[in-house]
């Protein structure tokens, strides 16, 4: 079970300008719960029966010149009925002028009401995104979160196996670190996990002997990044001469992270292998992957084998440990 989160409403009004028409208590304690928003159409015509008052209420056009329709006098009791279920907040958006009547039932039942410039599609697409990150479901995962080419690398493996060398040598190579030894991994979709570091160890890396460095201040700013998409997970153990490792790739592999399956693999480390060289070709090739293009594949068509040939080329076979 994935604990809820919740999100301050003042850090909504801060990052959308949001113009403040009513605002009841402190901003800072009126917190948000849910990431879905409603616009309220049905409900100024009077259907409040699956009216969820945890979303936030957003007012456009289309809301705007329905109430027009009415008398003054009809429209204050369609927003006062609508107000007096106190939902979250109310966003007008395209800088409408609504007059008196949206203020004093904001008044009368303390319930915000804000504003913004924004027209009301670019808004609702912007604001869904901001409560998706910050009401997402997450974890946190003891590993290494790295941008290579473009890919989100994820390093996870037992304390001493080689994560934050291997980052320092891809930072090194070009590019970026996203969090080292903690990971918090948020659910942003049904399709996609983003990773980030915990504020308080964001940019520092632990290396055994050195002791702890910030990789921002050693290799500038353009070698660290605040999130990352997860493409990629890596799990990078010690070699074991009886293990069968995977020599060509047939087989997709998934490592499940908060019910989504992410492609991974397994790089067994053992000395004379260049660890960050290895993930380069892995980002790339992951990439080539998601494209539609499996290098594996392409080579035993080339050989002409058939799909029961195919089938043994990972069977167990003896591996020479150097």
């Amino acid at each position: 079970m994935h604990t809820n989160f919740t999100v301050p409403l003042e850090k909504i009004i801060s990052e959308f300008s949001l113009e403040i028409l009513n605002l009841p208590d402190d901003k800072e304690k009126i917190m948000i719960t849910s990431a879905e928003i409603n616009r309220p159409g049905l409900h100024m015509a009077g259907y409040f029966e699956y009216f969820d008052k945890n979303r936030i209420q957003i007012i456009g056009k289309s809301e705007e010149s329905f109430l027009r329709r009415f008398t003054d006098e009809k429209a204050r009791q369609r927003l006062d009925e609508f107000f007096s279920r106190k939902p979250s907040a109310v966003i007008i958006c395209r800088n409408l002028e609504t007059g008196d009547m949206y203020r004093q039932a904001a008044e009368k039942y303390g319930v915000p009401l804000l504003r913004t410039e924004e027209s009301t599609s670019d808004f609702t697409a912007a604001l869904i995104a901001f409560l998706n990150l910050h009401l997402a479901p997450r974890i946190t995962r003891h590993g290494v979160l790295v941008e290579v080419y473009g890919e989100g690398i994820l390093l996870l493996g037992e304390s001493g196996v080689g994560k934050s060398e291997t980052a320092i040598e891809l930072v090194k190579r070009g590019h970026r670190l996203i969090a080292d030894d903690a990971v918090e991994i948020r659910r942003v979709s049904n399709k996609s996990l983003v990773g980030t570091a915990p504020d308080n160890i964001r940019h520092f890396i632990e290396l055994r002997g050195i002791g702890i460095i910030n990789a921002s201040r050693i290799f500038g700013a353009g070698a660290v990044k605040l999130t990352e998409k997860i493409d990629l997970v890596i799990n990078i153990e010690q070699w074991d001469i009886n293990k069968v490792y995977d020599r060509m790739g047939l087989e997709n592999q998934f490592t499940e992270i908060l019910e989504l399956k992410i492609p991974s693999l397994t790089i067994p480390v053992k000395p004379g292998r260049n660890l960050a060289v290895i993930i380069e070709v892995a980002a790339m090739n992951n990439r080539q992957k998601k494209l539609g293009y499996n290098a594996a594949e392409d080579l035993l068509k080339r050989l002409g084998m058939t799909d029961d040939e195919q089938a043994h080329i990972n069977e167990p076979k003896a591996v020479d440990p150097f």
